[in-house]
C-alpha cells in the first residue's frame, strides 16, 4: 500500500510539473509572439493561460492589448474590463480602454474612463481634444459636403488598401491568398502583403502583381507614382526591411519599414535604392510626393515626434536627393499615430490619425490652411468616410471628387477593404456688390437667398466693408438673390445650380446696384437748420453741409442738383420767399467754397412756404413739430453720371 501510495504522490507531482511547465511555456511563447509584433500568434499562448487560471490578470492585460493592436475593440474590451479596477495597472490602460470604448460607441463610459486617466496625465494633447467641458468633444465637419462609400470588387477576406491610381491603373497591397505565395505574418495570421495592380474600369479583373523586383518574400505597400528630376517615371513604396541572409523576421530591423525607390528599367521595374531618410533603429514609409513632386511627405517613428507615429516631409532637390525630415508640427501630429499622408491639389494634407477627435479609432482628416499658407486647424471628413473603425488611406484624383479609401469597417469582406468613394463638394454662392455709377463697393447690402422652388429664405447675409458676400446653397436648386440698401433700390437676380458641374465649389454673383436719387439719404442728411429769422450757416448745419460735399465731390463727382429752400408758414409770403431765397443763396456758397464745381449746382432757389411737406397753413393750426417739417432745404438730383431723375427738365 506504502509503495501504491508513493507512485500516486510522484504521479500528481509529475503532473502538476508539467502543467506548471506548460503554463510557463504558454507564457513565454506569448510573450514572444507579442515582443515580435506575432499578435494572433501570441493571443492563442495567452487563451491557454486563461483557460488554465494561470496569470489571468497578466493574462488579459496582454489579450487586452493584443486585440486592441489588431483593432478588434469588441474583443479587447472585456479583456480591459477583467483588469481596469485591479491594483498597479498601468494608467495609459485608461486611455487605451477609453478609446476602444468610444470606437465601438459606448462614449459615456469612454469620457469616464478619459477624465480618470486625465488626473494622472495631465499634459496629453489627446485628452484636451476628446473632452471639451468634461465631456467628450462632437465631432464638427461640414455638413453640406457628401461622401457616396461603395467596396469594390477586389477586396478578399484578407487585407486589401492602400489604393493609388496611376494612368487609369488601380495599385493596393493585398494578402490575398489566392495570389500571394509564402509563410504567413504572425500579427494578423495573413500572408505577407504585395502590391497589386487592376483596371480602374473594370475591378472585377484578376488582380496581377505590380512586377519586376518590387514584390518580395516581405511587406510591401503604398506605392506612389512620380516623376524624377530627368522626367522619368518612378515608384516610392514600402517594403519592411530585413537582414541579408536572415530569413526570421523577428529582429528588430526586420521589423521597421522602410521607403524604397524603383525605376522601370529594360522593360521592367527595378528596385534602385533604400531612401537616405530610412534607419534600422525606426519605420519610415506610407510615401506621397506632393502635386508639384517637389515635397516627399511619410510617416515615422522616428526620434522627435510627439508619440507614436508622426507625419514627416522632406524636400526633394532638383536632382533627386531627398532633403533633412521635418516634422508636420502639433497641428497635424498628436501623442497617437499620424500616418498615410496625401497632399490634394491645394496643398491641404490629408491623413489618418488615432489622435483626433473622430468617430472610432483612425480616422481620415484634413488640415486647414491659413492666409499665410500654414496649418492651422484639423476637421474630420466625416462620416461615411470615417467609421467606428479605422479608416485611412485616403486618394483623390486631381478634382478631389473621385478616389478611394482603406477601413477594416464591419461592412467589409474581412480585414482591410478598399473603398470607392465619390465627393460631392459644397457649394457657395459669393460675389461682390459695387456701386453702379461709381464702381465703389458697398457695404452693409443685405443678401437674401430664396428657393424659388419653396419660397423659403435659404440664407441672409450682409455684405462686409469690400462689399463681399458669401454664402453655402444646394445643388440642383432654382435661387433668386435679393440685394436691398438703404440708398439703393431692391435688386433681384436669379440663377440655378441644376447644371452646375460637380467640380464646381463656388458660384460667383457679382452684383451692380443703381443709387436712389436722393442727396439726403446717399448722404446720410439729418435735418439742416437755420436760426429764426437768419440765413447764416450754423456750425450743426456745417456737417450735414459737408456731407453733401463728400457726396459731390468724392462719391459721385458727375452729380448735378439744384437747391431749394422752403420756409413755414408762419410770416408773411412775401418775407418767407425773401428768406428762404437769402438761405438757398448760403447754402450754394457753401457747397462752392468747399469744392463743389458751381455748373453742378443748376440753380438754387427759396420757395417760402409755397411747398410744404403737410397740411400747415399758419402757425396756429400746426404744432411746433409740424411746422418745422416745413423749414427744409432739398436737393433734388437733375444728373448723375449721365442718369437724369424722372423730375429733371
Amino acid at each position: 500500500m506504502k509503495a501504491k501510495a508513493l507512485k500516486s504522490v510522484l504521479f500528481l507531482g509529475l503532473f502538476f510539473v508539467q502543467l506548471t511547465s506548460a503554463q510557463y511555456l504558454a507564457q513565454k511563447k506569448g510573450d514572444r509572439f507579442f515582443g515580435l509584433f506575432a499578435y494572433a500568434k501570441a493571443i492563442e499562448q495567452y487563451e491557454i493561460m486563461l483557460e488554465q487560471d494561470y496569470k489571468t490578470v497578466y493574462a488579459h492585460k496582454q489579450l487586452a492589448e493584443c486585440f486592441l493592436l489588431m483593432r478588434k475593440y469588441n474583443e479587447a474590451i472585456p479583456h480591459f474590463e477583467a483588469v481596469i479596477q485591479t491594483d498597479n495597472v498601468p494608467k495609459d490602460y485608461y486611455f487605451k480602454f477609453a478609446m476602444a470604448l468610444y470606437s465601438v460607441g459606448q462614449k459615456d463610459k469612454a469620457s469616464f474612463w478619459l477624465r480618470k486617466y486625465k488626473k494622472y496625465v495631465k499634459n496629453d494633447s489627446r485628452v484636451n481634444r476628446f473632452l471639451k467641458d468634461g465631456n467628450l468633444a462632437s465631432v464638427v465637419f461640414n455638413s453640406r459636403e457628401r461622401y457616396a462609400v461603395e467596396s469594390v470588387p477586389i477586396n478578399t477576406q484578407e487585407s486589401d488598401f492602400g489604393a493609388f491610381v496611376f494612368q487609369d491603373t488601380l495599385y493596393f497591397a493585398s494578402a490575398r491568398r489566392d495570389l500571394v505565395d509564402g509563410e504567413e505574418y504572425g500579427w494578423n495570421g495573413e500572408p505577407w502583403l504585395d502590391i497589386f495592380k487592376v483596371p480602374e474600369d473594370n475591378l472585377r479583373a484578376i488582380p496581377q502583381s505590380v512586377g519586376g523586383k518590387i514584390n518580395t518574400k516581405f511587406h510591401e505597400s503604398s506605392p506612389i507614382f512620380t516623376t524624377d528630376y530627368k522626367k522619368d517615371t518612378v515608384i516610392y513604396f514600402t517594403r519592411n526591411s530585413y537582414m541579408k541572409n536572415k530569413k526570421e523576421y523577428g529582429q528588430k530591423d526586420e521589423l521597421n519599414l522602410k521607403i524604397y525607390k524603383a525605376e522601370f528599367k529594360k522593360g521592367e521595374w527595378a528596385v534602385t535604392k533604400s531612401l537616405s531618410i530610412n534607419s534600422n533603429d525606426f519605420s519610415t514609409g506610407h510615401p506621397f510626393v506632393s502635386p508639384d513632386g517637389r515635397r516627399l511627405y511619410f510617416t515615422s517613428d522616428r526620434p522627435g515626434g510627439f508619440g507614436g507615429t508622426d507625419i514627416w516631409y522632406s524636400e526633394i532637390h532638383a536632382r533627386g536627393g531627398i532633403g533633412y525630415p521635418r516634422n508636420a508640427g502639433p497641428v497635424v501630429n498628436t501623442e497617437g499615430n499620424e500616418m498615410f499622408p496625401f497632399v490634394n491639389e491645394e496643398g491641404n494634407l490629408i491623413f489618418s490619425s488615432d489622435g483626433h477627435v473622430g468617430f472610432g479609432m483612425l480616422d481620415v482628416f484634413s488640415t486647414v490652411i491659413d492666409e499665410n499658407g500654414d496649418f492651422s486647424d484639423v476637421i474630420n471628413l466625416g462620416t461615411p468616410i470615417n467609421s467606428s473603425k479605422d479608416d485611412f488611406g485616403y486618394f483623390a484624383d486631381k478634382h478631389g471628387i473621385n478616389g478611394y479609401i482603406s477601413s477594416n469597417r464591419d461592412s467589409g469582406e474581412g480585414s482591410d477593404d478598399i473603398y470607392k468613394f465619390r465627393f460631392t463638394p459644397s457649394l457657395a454662392v459669393e460675389g461682390y456688390v459695387y456701386d453702379d455709377i461709381n464702381d465703389k463697393p458697398l457695404d452693409s447690402v443685405r443678401i437674401r437667398i430664396v428657393d424659388q422652388n419653396t419660397k423659403t429664405l435659404v440664407a441672409e447675409t450682409v455684405t462686409d466693408e469690400n462689399g463681399y458676400y458669401h454664402s453655402y446653397i444646394d445643388r440642383e436648386t432654382n435661387y433668386m438673390i435679393e440685394a436691398e440698401r438703404r440708398t439703393h433700390p431692391t435688386k433681384f437676380v436669379y440663377f440655378s445650380t441644376y447644371a452646375t458641374p460637380i467640380t464646381t465649389k463656388i458660384i460667383n454673383k457679382d452684383l451692380r446696384l443703381e443709387p436712389i436719387l436722393d442727396v439726403k439719404l446717399l448722404a446720410g442728411l439729418n435735418k439742416i437748420y437755420f436760426d429764426y429769422n437768419k440765413s447764416n450757416i450754423r456750425p450743426d448745419a456745417a456737417v450735414e453741409l459737408d456731407k453733401v460735399v463728400k457726396l459731390m465731390t468724392e462719391t459721385y463727382p458727375e452729380m448735378v442738383i439744384r437747391l431749394e429752400s422752403h420756409t413755414d408758414p408762419a410770416g408773411s409770403a412775401e418775407y418767407n420767399d425773401r428768406l428762404s431765397a437769402r438761405r438757398a443763396k448760403s447754402t450754394y456758397d457753401y457747397l462752392v467754397k468747399n469744392g463743389v464745381p458751381k455748373e453742378h449746382i443748376l440753380s438754387y432757389r427759396g420757395y417760402g412756404e409755397r411747398k410744404p411737406v403737410n397740411d400747415c397753413t399758419s402757425k396756429y393750426d400746426c404744432s411746433a413739430e409740424d411746422l418745422g417739417l416745413n423749414r427744409r432745404t432739398e436737393f433734388p438730383v437733375e444728373q448723375i453720371r449721365g442718369k437724369k431723375s424722372a423730375t429733371a427738365k
